[in-house]
């Protein structure tokens, strides 16, 4: 008879609570790759006890955020909606003219989609810094 494998789950107190400080230089580098790499480490994906429902990940500040790239015609093509609700409410501004306003917010809202839907995600964006 053989042993059954079992995936031993991380318990909250074995995680550290310190927060390391990670910075992350996007002079001429893609938007999108930015954020995955701080998604990652904000959700501590990038450690050996990450664990989904616990809030493990590390403080992140991104440098030179108004230096990013964006690969094909994203300024001009994508939109950023939101709604006031109320009869014909909804709002659309261009990723250009949101870029030029606040070069932060274009990474805040990338990373902001890219964590998961839950609880955790606004304690995580808590750990994000942006210097433009």
């Amino acid at each position: 008879m053989t042993k059954e494998k079992t995936t031993k789950k991380t318990k909250p107190a074995l995680v550290k609570p310190a927060c390391i400080r990670h910075e992350i230089d996007a002079a001429g580098r893609a938007a999108g790759r930015v954020a995955t790499e701080v998604a990652m480490i904000l959700r501590g994906k990038n450690k050996p006890t990450f664990s989904p429902h616990i809030d493990g990940g590390d403080c992140v500040t991104v440098n030179n955020a108004s230096q990013l790239k964006f690969t094909g015609k994203k300024l001009v093509q994508k939109d950023y909606h939101h709604h006031t609700m109320h009869p014909g409410g909804i709002r659309t501004k261009s990723m250009k003219k949101v870029f030029l306003e606040n070069p932060a917010e274009v990474i805040r809202k990338a990373v902001y989609g890219m964590l998961p839907k839950n609880r955790l995600r606004d304690e995580m964006m808590k750990r994000l810094k942006i210097n433009a």
